[in-house]
């Protein structure tokens, strides 16, 4: 086989993303619909499908191993064959009496596996394309990750709701979903095997001795705590997406919930159907438009409005859960604004994420970030289900709105490069 040093990023980006995207969304968006289904109560459901961000928060531990042991393309497929195998062991345990033991065991490994997949596979994004390059696939990037989550929680729920409404079997409906998708991370393994290019940045390491790798290990760490108002960009990363940590961990149990309860009784299939349809449309032209508006104009131009974008729609949550609307239609308008402001404004997120990596050890330096990122959306979802059921939907959501507010405050003290992101001019314009 012939290794190609580069190849048109077309041929892997998206599909890299959406391998990336899957098995994150089915471990902590998926699960939660399919344990809501399977009658664990809201509070069970956030805290247990919370924890399971830890690997995402503590990944940058290992991160230096991804950097400095084999190649991140070699991490890139073991990582899919065994999320593969992990979704496959789901599959198997559902039915079992200990569902909730045995299937939470196969999505911790899932999560072990995804989070070192992130690591890899973002690294490799660095690696094999330039800074223009980058800014360009950010909104691509974008879109294809967020394809996962419609496909996980738009179409193969679907699916899953059909086979619950044909079948009468909850669980065997959920077997045979995750069976499918064990069989498509088979064929991500095999595609990727042949399309990944080789990048010269990607060299194995070879003769690498314990101290050299121990000090290695720790300056990657070092450099990056050392980085100019580090505590101010931690705390923008922790905080930029407060209240969607929250709002994800409940907005797919509010849309299941019965009337009684403050939800809108939507049942398996109707939820995968708002989520992919109207929302997947939503979602594309927000994640597009935010690559396209950073790569022209910069990051710094960009990043208030994304903030808006990001935040501002959750109150068509407040809305639903006053309204408590049977209108189909009117639900998935809602859903589309939410999902429009959520791909246009993370965009700027991620180029933010790719410029505070920016150096020798940009790999582990992006997954601490990452790190961050998770652990802001970890905390908030591990309560949320507990502050649900205490305050009800209504209160809920206007709570989530409140928090967004710090996020605003501590924008304006970011370091930002009024240049990054944007297209390099040439000599010749």
């Amino acid at each position: 086989m012939i290794k190609k040093e580069k190849r048109n990023p077309w041929f892997w980006v998206p599909s890299l993303y959406v391998a990336e995207g899957l098995p994150y969304v089915m471990v902590m968006a998926v699960s939660a619909i399919m344990y809501k289904r399977l009658n664990i109560s809201n509070t069970e459901v956030a805290l247990y499908t919370s924890w399971l961000y830890l690997p995402w928060v503590i990944k940058p531990l290992w991160s230096p191993f991804v950097d400095l042991f084999r190649t991140k393309r070699f991490w890139i497929l073991t990582m899919q064959f065994l999320i593969g195998a992990g979704l496959a062991g789901v599959a198997l345990t559902v039915p079992a009496d200990n569902f909730f033991r045995y299937t939470l065991a196969f999505f911790w490994l899932m999560a072990f596996s995804s989070a070192t997949h992130d690591i890899a596979a973002d690294g490799f994004y660095m690696i094999a394309l330039d800074d223009h390059q980058q800014a360009w696939f950010v909104g691509i990037r974008t879109l294809f990750y967020r394809i996962a989550f419609i496909f996980a929680q738009g179409l193969l729920v679907i699916f899953a709701g059909y086979l619950e409404e044909t079948t009468g079997d909850i669980s065997y409906a959920w077997k045979i979903t995750f069976f499918i998708l064990a069989a498509l991370f088979l064929i991500f393994f095999i595609y990727h095997l042949f399309v990944l290019p080789h990048p010269k940045q990607d060299s194995e390491r070879k003769e690498k001795d314990y101290k050299a790798f121990l000090l290695d290990y720790f300056k990657t760490f070092a450099i990056f705590f050392k980085k100019e108002k580090i505590l101010i960009i931690i705390g923008f990363i922790i905080l930029y997406r407060l209240g969607e940590g929250q709002l994800s961990k409940l907005a797919s149990l509010f849309l299941l919930d019965s009337i009684e309860k403050g939800g809108l009784a939507l049942t398996t299939s109707q939820v995968g159907l708002v989520y992919g349809t109207v929302g997947w449309i939503a979602l594309s032209l927000g994640g597009i438009l935010g690559g396209i508006a950073v790569a022209k104009q910069g990051l710094k131009f960009w990043i208030w409005w994304m903030l808006i974008a990001i935040n501002l729609p959750d109150v068509v949550y407040i809305f639903l859960a006053y309204t408590q609307t049977t209108n189909l239609f009117l639900i998935n308008v809602c859903i589309a604004i939410e999902q429009f402001g959520y791909g246009f404004g993370f965009a700027a997120f991620l180029l933010y994420l790719i410029f505070i990596s920016e150096g020798k050890f940009k790999t582990t330096h992006y997954a601490i970030a990452t790190a961050f990122m998770a652990l802001g959306n970890m905390l908030p979802g591990m309560i949320s289900g507990w502050l649900e059921d205490s305050v009800g939907y209504k209160l809920f959501f206007v709570l989530v709105l409140i928090s967004t507010i710090p996020s605003f405050i501590i924008t304006k003290f970011i370091p930002l490069d009024s240049e990054f992101g944007k297209k390099k001019k040439t000599i010749n314009g």
